[in-house]
């Protein structure tokens, strides 16, 4: 196959390019580097830096490319900051996005596999989201992604547009491998955050709240490992690419850990101890949410590897003590 990424050389983005390169494909990744970066670009995918709202650019890539599939990365994806800044996450990731369909459906390429989040459901109290639970997303992010399924489903209406829309939750860890993981140093990730201070890079970790309604007050979330992400992609692409129909699917485990429970994991597996503050609640936070994935695993025979939060905290904690000393090659 040959597929393009969009937000190829960011976090999650950079795991699918290598891994589309691990079972043979050819890659090609278009992303502008906002938030990117080329040290995780595999060596072995055609770079291409630009952006996605670069009309003339998409055109050519597009037309220059016989790309079997599409998988959209690109955007911002930080909840506090599209409270604060709503208009970034409209622009950023609606309109970019709606200026990339419309490249994409005046070219040859037809299937698109897109990035989407947890955060387009409305909060639950209890239990697991699956896919038909209600869409009522409580930040600016969380509209602005569910805006995007919105608009390519109602593409694949009018044209012959495929899609496979997938619906992140807490996304962590690194490439086994230690090829690629977290770049971004402002990340606000949990885990991201905890290791820094086991580095030494950070004081502490805020808490924000804990005056939530779950067990011990602070927000709970499910945390799954970036590589059992993407190869819940893996599949969205290969059923795409065989003719398969449009599909939505969740990518979580379905357990939930809380805040203060995955501080406390992150202190036993490093064996580090370090400082945490409690301070006000951030907009646009829920208290809990959990996918149900049963959908994923049983419709596509989704197996995830790496269900084990001790193993997604060792992963992310072995990549953050390394990823300056070398760039590994796909």
């Amino acid at each position: 196959m040959k597929v393009l990424i969009t937000g190829g050389a960011g976090y999650i983005g950079s795991h699918m390019g290598l891994a589309l390169l691990d079972e043979g494909n050819d890659v090609v990744i278009l992303d502008n580097l906002t938030t990117g970066s080329k040290q995780i670009v595999p060596t072995k995918a055609n770079f291409i830096e630009g952006d996605i709202s670069d009309i003339n650019l998409v055109q050519r890539v597009l037309s220059e490319h016989n790309f079997d599939v599409v998988t959209h990365f690109a955007g911002s994806i930080k909840v506090e900051e599209s409270v604060k800044n709503p208009l970034k996450y409209y622009e950023n990731n609606t309109l970019n996005t709606l200026k990339f369909l419309k490249c994409l459906t005046n070219s040859n390429v037809k299937k698109i596999v897109f990035s989407s989040t947890a955060a387009v459901y409305e909060e639950k109290k209890s239990g697991l989201i699956n896919e038909t639970y209600l869409c009522n997303p409580s930040n600016p992010y969380g509209r602005s992604k569910l805006m995007c399924e919105n608009i390519i489903q109602d593409l694949s209406k009018s044209t012959n547009l495929k899609y496979f829309i997938l619906r992140y939750f807490n996304v962590a860890g690194a490439d086994p491998q230690l090829r690629s993981g977290q770049l971004d140093e402002k990340s606000n990730h949990l885990i991201k955050v905890c290791i820094d201070c086991v580095l030494q890079k950070k004081k502490w970790v805020e808490i924000y709240g804990v005056d939530y309604e779950t067990d011990d007050g602070s927000c709970v979330r499910d945390f799954i490992h970036v590589s059992d992400l993407i190869s819940g992609h893996l599949l969205a692409v290969k059923h795409l690419v065989k003719g398969g129909d449009s599909d939505i699917c969740n990518l979580g485990y379905g357990r939930g850990f809380s805040v203060l429970e995955i501080i406390e994991r992150v202190k036993k597996v490093s064996k580090v101890n370090y400082t945490t503050r409690i301070v006000g609640r951030r907009d646009g936070d829920a208290s809990r949410i959990v996918a149900d994935s049963n959908k994923m695993m049983t419709k596509y025979n989704w197996a995830p590897a790496l269900n084990n939060i001790d193993t997604i905290i060792l992963t992310a904690l072995n990549w953050e003590k390394q990823k300056f000393k070398k760039i590994y090659e796909t």
